[in-house]
């Protein structure tokens, strides 16, 4: 077998793979960064007021 006889097909599964491979990495330090964010507490208070309104 000399080196021709690899077609696009030996080639396209190692661009792929590579892909896949840099994809997975990425989404891993996308989920690291994803769980550094702090959200803010925005919950309302929801004990009535003293005057009996809700507002």
């Amino acid at each position: 077998m000399d080196y021709t006889s690899y077609g696009p097909g030996v080639i396209a599964f190692a661009i792929v793979a590579a892909i896949g491979l840099a994809l997975f990495f990425l989404l891993k330090s996308m989920n690291r960064q994803f769980a550094k964010i702090q959200t803010p507490d925005d919950r309302r208070d929801d004990r009535p007021s003293e005057n009996g309104s809700d507002t």
